[in-house]
């Protein structure tokens, strides 16, 4: 009789903590933790779950406005609309979007000597394809003044860095 007992009240527990479990919600998916001003271009931070896969994305540059005049790019905004459109095509090749965009680094030659950057006119690219309600995901940015990139009427270079929760 106490060895009934005893199996009984065994069974009894195993089911209480079998119906505990069952009432546990399932564990909320991964997901990137971003940070930021709402009215904000970019975000302040993004923080990277356990496990997730990175992509690293080389710096991109313009192509020519016109493939017979090589040298020509358009400015500031013509030549990011270049870009975006560029690394959007990539990245959606390979199953990615840009809503998956973590950091970028953004490097702006200034249109004249001695001039300044034109982040306006590459923020007003950046701003459709960021923070929209199609894609309200925002990347950590740094934005920089440099000399010179690899051709002399090129004024934008922009490297990224993606990621997937798992």
């Amino acid at each position: 009789m106490k060895q009934t007992l005893a199996l009984v009240a065994a069974a009894s527990a195993a089911l209480v903590a079998t119906a505990a479990e069952a009432k546990k919600a399932p564990p909320a998916p991964a997901v990137i933790e971003r940070t930021g001003q709402p009215q904000g271009v970019i975000s302040s931070t993004a923080l990277l779950p356990p496990g997730s896969k990175i992509l690293y994305i080389s710096g991109t540059t313009p192509s020519p406005l016109d493939p017979a005049k090589p040298d020509e790019f358009g400015d500031t905004a013509t030549q990011t609309q270049s870009i975006l459109s560029k690394m959007k095509t990539q990245l959606e090749g390979m199953g990615w979007s840009m809503g998956d965009i973590v950091k970028m680094n953004v490097f702006l030659v200034a249109a004249l000597p001695g001039g300044r950057m034109d982040s306006a006119g590459m923020n007003t690219v950046f701003k459709t394809y960021f923070g929209t309600p199609e894609q309200p995901n925002k990347p950590t940015r740094s934005t920089v003044q440099v000399a010179a990139l690899g051709r002399p009427t090129m004024l934008v270079e922009i490297e990224a860095i993606a990621a997937k929760a798992p």
